[in-house]
């Protein structure tokens, strides 16, 4: 059994024996580029039952990439354990995966390349930080429009509700939307809150790139917008990505409106989403080959 190219990829969760058909495509790719297949069980995992997620790995059965649906970073870290204990090991262990997959993992590198962010740590069901506290962090960012999200996601598709903040200043205006966020992510609400300064960029869409092992193998356009793939300028975004030292990762770029590229966001590959129709055959062959290195 070769160690070249394992994939660990999320089961149906109505039939758990076969590969969930979202990820059709990489899992075509995965084998064309000679990929071993085993499955997850992405539920189990979520509900804490890890010998349940991976019964159906083989011990001793070589390392893995993980393909599929986001895993909460404490989740994760109980994945790496529940493999380790059948000999197996993820080739993203869960540190790195939290570096790439939560801001503050990922922002040091990218400071300067992407707009300015402040965050404090808070689980599902603490309450919303007070106005005096909201002002508080805020206050590095100085005036003018931002962003809130937590250390994962935004709620940008209601952006005017739980999303964009047109006065970080204001107190009031900031509370309450910082209040209206944390209640809509609910139980989703991802290591903590971050505040980010608005930038204005281009309406071109944003350029997803993935690398690994620091070299950008794909450029794809964002699955938000896969009608639009914008081609970013890369030099300066390679040497961050080379600078966090992690194996697949993936950059978000928006140009914008003063004509520079923006590193939006980072993240980790295995679970970052791919556009419609995207070909993600170089992507899986360098997976591949990344294994044997």
């Amino acid at each position: 059994m070769t160690e070249r190219s394992g994939f660990l990829f999320c089961a149906d969760p109505l039939r758990a024996s076969r590969p969930d058909p979202q990820f059709a495509d990489d899992l075509a790719a995965a084998r064309a580029a000679d990929g071993r297949i085993t499955l997850l069980d992405h539920d189990a995992l979520l509900a804490g039952d890890t010998a349940g997620a991976v019964a159906r790995v083989a011990r001793d059965s070589g390392p893995y990439w993980y393909r599929g649906w986001m895993i909460p970073s404490a989740r994760y870290a109980e994945l790496e354990t529940a493999l380790g204990a059948r000999g197996c090991s993820l080739l993203t262990d869960a540190v790195g995966y939290r570096r790439a997959h939560e801001l503050p993992g990922w922002y040091e590198e990218f400071d300067g390349l992407t707009p300015k962010s402040v965050w404090r740590a808070a689980v599902p069901g603490d309450p919303p930080p007070s106005a005096d506290e909201l002002a508080g962090l805020a206050a590095p960012l100085g005036p003018g429009p931002g962003i809130v999200k937590d250390f994962v996601k935004s709620r940008k598709h209601e952006w005017d509700e739980a999303c964009y903040v047109p006065e970080l200043a204001d107190r009031k205006q900031l509370a309450s939307m910082v209040g209206r966020f944390v209640e809509l992510q609910g139980d989703f609400l991802a290591g903590g809150l971050v505040l980010r300064t608005f930038e204005p960029f281009v309406a071109g869409g944003e350029a997803r790139v993935w690398w690994v092992d620091g070299e950008a193998v794909l450029v794809t356009a964002h699955p938000d917008t896969p009608d639009r793939r914008p081609v970013p300028e890369l030099p300066s975004v390679r040497e961050a990505v080379g600078r966090l030292g992690l194996r697949w990762v993936t950059t978000d770029l928006a140009l914008r409106e003063d004509g520079v590229w923006r590193v939006v966001e980072v993240g980790d590959g295995q679970v970052s989403g791919l556009p419609a129709g995207a070909e993600t055959g170089e992507l899986f062959a360098a997976l591949a080959a990344a294994v044997a290195r």
